[in-house]
């Protein structure tokens, strides 16, 4: 497992080791231990969540407040999209800042976010599914939207706003 820190540290792109011949691919797509590892401190997710979107479909900028904050592990099982992680921790050095990465069950990196952040995605690809686990569940009550084009952020969305398809909550 390759291990990136993007220019949030926090915020990690974990690439698997894959096995590949002319009957396929095998890879380890999550194992407890080499996780751990990997961002330093132990954590237990407690439940996995999977979309399928359409190209340009837009989900975020999405976050819970304490005590129900998730961390999350994302990953793409079918097409493209442009993650986001935005840091919403007010004592951070990075504080409003942003990171990206591209995700594609091509290249099956998966992004770790952790708590203290919002997370968006924008679809690639004719359609993508995507899955991510999540340390703690889900709270309606503590759910936020930010959105996805607030100016403060700054953040350089690879479609024009034209192409970008959101749900009412994320309408902005």
């Amino acid at each position: 497992m390759k291990i990136t820190r993007l220019n949030i540290p926090e915020v990690i792109v974990i690439e698997p080791e894959v096995f590949e011949d002319e009957r396929g691919f095998f890879f380890e797509s999550f194992n407890q231990k080499k996780f751990n590892q990997a961002i330093g401190r132990e954590v237990f997710f407690v439940q996995d969540n999977h979309s399928k979107s359409k190209y340009g479909v837009l989900r975020g900028l999405h976050y819970q407040e304490a005590p129900f904050e998730q961390a999350k592990l994302i990953r793409v099982i079918s097409g493209e999209i442009f993650d986001i992680a935005v840091d919403i921790r007010v004592e951070s050095m990075s504080y409003g800042q942003w990171v990206a990465c591209e995700l594609t069950a091509q290249n099956k990196k998966q992004l770790w976010i952790p708590e203290g952040f919002a997370h968006g995605f924008i679809v690639l690809s004719k359609e993508a599914e995507v899955v991510y686990k999540t340390n703690n569940f889900y709270n309606l009550d503590s759910e936020k939207t930010i959105p996805w084009n607030n100016n403060s952020f700054n953040i350089k969305w690879p479609l024009n706003k034209e192409f970008i398809i959101t749900s009412k909550k994320d309408a902005c």
